[in-house]
């Protein structure tokens, strides 16, 4: 599988020309990179090759009591496809939502209804008691805890040392990993991690917006510990630098890979903070050094429990918006009414539809997944140790995730 395998980064290189999103992180030989750059090939043939390639490993007898060369086998069985799917894709062929959730991630997407969405929003009105719609008490609820801007780097720095230390007791880190923090503007998303490789990456985070408390935490502990630097820090421990396996040099973006890497961004978060200690270190150590007053901080973490319970209205939004339902105003106003976006946050979440689509489902059916994978495994809450030992198993593993 070792020459199936550099095939594969040399065609995932190859998309790279033709999707500017697709290439997410490489950090293998420059040599292939100027291969690829010196032949370009169109579309068409990447197409050809790779099914070449996915025909090649359905010949490959299954490896006799190997579950790890069997995971290697199906995982890059399914990169392929997945690469085949993008293909078409560029080429203008139209997916469903759905459709393109199964040919991207392996997964479908659970659908919900409207009824779903306002239960929460009746449980947030008797929280944000007053009149008028409660889109905009909400966010004159949150006003309160927006991070100033001259403070944003000093708390983003706190969060992050808060949540590597916590990591680093759970998990071993290389000795030589570390990332450059900068903070930007006009991109569709809120923060990204751009691995280098040797355990180096670029953590970016966009002040577009007003940036609130809770997004310190959830930011440096999804983009950085125990979230995508450390995912990508354990895979190239293992799976480069250990069994030498090519495929792991690049990092794709449009594959079932990103189910497990942001599902467990998200997962980690609860990992690190479990029970009242988010809470706890968020009310004593961020809210003063942002300047806050401390004494909402429950009021304020009961009210973002049950935001976070509406992520899946940015599926639903997404996928009216993508299978032709609705339009671009009616999914913003969708995002407005469901999920409590103000209609520039709305705009935002568009636009990272716009360029990611499907990917969506990615952060909130990933966690999901992510938790009911490790639970079934013992790591229940009330289980810890098997609970870490579960999600460092996943972190360094090819398994793939489905529903």
């Amino acid at each position: 599988m070792d020459k199936i395998a550099e095939a594969y980064v040399k065609l995932v290189l190859a998309m790279g020309a033709h999707d500017p999103d697709y290439v997410d992180a490489y950090f293998g030989p420059s040599q292939w990179q100027a291969e690829v750059k010196a032949a370009r090939p169109p579309l068409a043939a990447i197409k050809q090759e790779a099914h070449g390639l996915l025909n090649e490993l359905a010949a490959i007898p299954p490896p006799d009591a190997s579950e790890l060369q069997s995971l290697r086998k199906e995982g890059l069985t399914k990169k392929l496809e997945a690469l085949v799917a993008r293909v078409e894709m560029l080429e203008g062929r139209r997916f469903s939502f759905n459709d393109e959730a199964r040919a991207l991630y392996g997964v479908t997407p659970p659908a919900y209804p409207v009824d779903f969405f306002q239960k929460i929003l009746g449980d947030l009105e008797h929280l944000l008691p007053g009149q008028g719609p409660l889109e905009p008490r909400y966010h004159a609820f949150r006003k309160s805890f927006i991070i100033p801007p001259g403070k944003l780097d000093v708390v983003f720095q706190a969060a992050i040392r808060e949540c590597r230390s916590r990591t680093a007791k759970r998990i071993e880190l290389p000795d030589n990993e570390n990332f450059v923090l900068e903070y930007v503007q006009n991109k569709p998303w809120s923060g990204y991690n751009w691995y280098k490789g040797a355990g180096q990456s670029l953590i970016q985070i966009n002040t577009d917006l007003p940036i609130y408390i809770d997004r310190a935490v959830d930011l440096a502990a999804h983009e950085g510990y125990p979230g995508h630097h450390v995912y990508h820090c354990l895979n190239e421990m293992k799976f480069v630098n250990q069994l030498h396996w090519a495929e792991y040099l690049v990092y794709a973006l449009f594959t079932y890979q990103a189910l497990v890497s942001e599902g467990s961004a998200n997962f980690g978060i609860l990992m690190i903070f479990p029970g009242q200690e988010r809470l706890e270190f968020e009310r004593d150590r961020l809210y003063p050094l942002s300047g806050l007053d401390p004494s909402q901080t429950a009021l304020y973490d009961q009210v973002q429990a049950l935001f976070n319970r509406l992520n899946y209205s940015h599926n639903e939004a997404a996928r009216q918006y993508l299978d032709g339902l609705c339009d671009r105003r009616q999914a913003v106003e969708y995002l407005v009414q469901y999920a409590l976006f103000s209609p520039e946050r709305a705009e935002q979440r568009l636009k990272f539809v716009d360029t990611y689509r499907s990917y969506v489902i990615n952060y909130n059916l990933g966690q999901d997944l992510v938790k009911q994978h490790i639970e079934s495994r013992g790591g229940t809450e009330d289980r810890p140790e098997k609970r870490w030992e579960e999600f460092k198993r996943l972190l360094s593993s090819p398994v793939y995730l489905r529903n």
